[in-house]
């Protein structure tokens, strides 16, 4: 059950794609809500989610983002007995928006909080699939229509205490009563219409919500921020544009924006941010030097935002390499020593592994996608421009990996097809508008692409399992179709993926050998979960299945839940 009024659409706009409400504020339509036990979420719940097997508390599983679940039903023997519980369709006006990954709080019955764009988040017995309430939010008065820069996403929520926490395409951040679904207060973090949107699942992290910013293709500022919890007023903002570090003021619309969920490492009140291109994207003429802290994994005290150090993938970026796929936080052995540390997959197709402390740089894997011409600049026409890999994609976009504490191994999924760039003037530019300084091509989602380059496999999407302490990687599954998402793996041996073509795969974590598959018939854009009902003896894992904003193969309007009794 759900509802069926469309209450916002995309519409093309000079400047680009913008979102637009159909409803004057947000609206709550609401079954059973005796469904929702009384449970308060606390800090040490959410400290302990990543090894809770009965939860799933936030979007990347753990604090520390490695997408593992400590549940032990489902296991290499007898995953071949996995079947779908349950189906959840949401209304056919929102198919081909499904990223998110869903959240479940321990109870009886558990309850899961499952987001898709535009800015909807519903209640749903875990237990059952019944839909218990459903929330879509629409500003009570709207101004100019946020731009948007590749559909209108949302990739999941925070939960604390009662209240449950959502971005929203207008920048904002809302609080919502999580057992009745009613709005509790509004955060804008940005002027609306102005370039600003947000898409993210954010993080609640010692009763504050840490917050970051997305629209580094319309000469936006990036940011970091803190927010009170309960009260919804802003704590501190760091900017991810420091003016001592630029030169003149191309840091005024120089982009460098933190568009996807961050990690934290509770151990040391560190969180760890994934940022974006700078911008113009394409066009480095006009903004000299290594545009700090673009393309970079940045670490912050959690509790004040001041900077403890930065690693940039790639400096003065001419190619829209963003490093904006979630850092991962573990401890692995090093030189002989064991050490904490930051391991992230670039759209530069390399793994990164850093200490954790000060950001040194252990090892940079081996290519997990292909490379052709890498690091060629941009020309001032496309015909003259060779084919680069990897593409403006990426790489790892903004997929999040898992890390296998069964074998060590990180999973990344890697768009894997060219790009031509080409930089443009930009004197005419005014904000905001879209400022990519050029223009770039992805074979082949173009028109009249011509060949592609003989070097290239032409599968456009790869999985790897990479050992992040050597670099090495161990093996990979490649794929014809576009691919976006993460994975998810288990104690037990497993890691979980879905691809374009609608496969949903479990996979022998230490060989890469297929051992289960169902076949949903749209594209899997989104990154799957799981958790452990002790009531039923049953695990079950869930993924959504709908496609998403950028390269997707087949829309689609499911989320798909499977199970396995003990």
């Amino acid at each position: 059950m759900s509802t069926d009024t469309p209450h916002a659409r995309v519409i093309d706009s000079d400047e680009g794609k913008r979102i637009e409400y159909l409803a004057d504020g947000p609206t709550t339509t609401q079954f059973d809500l005796q469904q929702i036990p009384k449970l308060n979420v606390t800090q040490e719940m959410l400290r302990n989610s990543g090894d809770d097997p009965e939860t799933w508390l936030m979007y990347g599983g753990g604090y520390r983002q490695q997408r593992f679940t400590t549940a032990e039903v489902i296991s290499p023997e007898n995953v071949s007995d996995l079947s779908l519980e349950y189906l959840i369709e949401v209304p056919k006006e929102q198919r081909g928006k499904l990223e998110g990954t869903p959240i479940v709080v321990p109870s009886d019955p558990p309850i899961m909080y499952q987001t898709n764009a535009p800015d909807v988040v519903r209640a749903v017995n875990a237990r059952s699939g019944e839909i218990i309430w459903e929330y879509q939010f629409a500003p009570k008065e709207q101004e100019k229509a946020p731009l948007l820069c590749c559909g209108s996403n949302n990739r999941g929520a925070a939960v604390l205490g009662g209240t449950l926490y959502m971005t929203t395409l207008t920048a904002d951040v809302v609080a919502i009563n999580r057992y009745t679904g009613e709005q509790k207060w509004v955060y804008n973090s940005a002027p609306t219409g102005q370039g600003y949107s947000a898409t993210w699942a954010p993080v609640v992290y010692e009763g504050s919500i840490l917050n970051g910013s997305a629209g580094g293709e319309y000469g936006v500022q990036g940011f970091i921020e803190s927010i009170d919890a309960e009260t919804g007023e802003r704590e501190w903002r760091t900017s991810m544009l420091p003016p001592e570090q630029w030169i003149g003021d191309a840091w005024k619309n120089g982009a460098a924006t933190n568009w996807m969920t961050v990690t934290v490492d509770p151990d040391t009140d560190t969180l760890y941010a994934n940022v974006g291109n700078p911008g113009p994207d394409v066009n480095g003429i006009v903004r000299p030097g290594p545009n700090v802290y673009s393309n970079a994994v940045v670490a912050l005290d959690v509790t004040n935002g001041d900077v403890n150090w930065y690693f940039q993938e790639s400096q003065h970026g001419w190619w829209d390499w963003d490093a904006s796929a979630p850092p991962v936080v573990f401890e692995t052995e090093v030189d002989g020593e064991q050490r904490k540390v930051v391991s992230h997959p670039g759209k530069t197709g390399w793994n990164y592994l850093l200490d954790a402390q000060n950001g040194k740089l252990y090892e940079r894997s081996r290519e997990f996608c292909e490379h052709l011409n890498m690091w060629h600049l941009p020309q001032d026409n496309l015909e003259d421009t060779p084919w680069i890999m990897p593409s403006a994609d990426g790489g790892s976009e903004w997929n999040p990996v898992s890390y296998s504490r069964a074998t060590g191994n990180v999973h990344v999924k890697a768009m894997n097809y060219p790009s031509k760039f080409q930089w443009d003037p930009v004197d005419e530019w005014e904000y905001p508008s879209t400022y990519l300084g050029g223009n770039f091509t992805v074979y082949p989602a173009m028109e009249d692409p011509g060949p592609p380059p003989e070097q290239w496999s032409q599968n456009l999407a790869i999985f790897s399992a990479v050992n992040p302490e050597t670099g090495e990687v161990v093996w990979q599954d490649e794929w014809e179709q576009f691919a976006l998402g993460g994975s998810m793996s288990t104690a037990t041996g497993l890691t979980f993926v879905g691809n374009g073509a609608g496969e949903f795969i479990a996979y022998d974590s230490e060989t890469g050998e297929r051992l289960w598959q169902y076949q949903f018939d749209a594209s899997i854009n989104a990154s799957p979960m799981s958790w452990y009902d002790p009531a039923v003896g049953k695990q079950y894992v869930a993924v959504q299945a709908g496609g998403g904003g950028l390269r997707s193969v087949k829309d689609g309007n499911e989320i798909g839940v499977f199970s396995l009794e003990q």
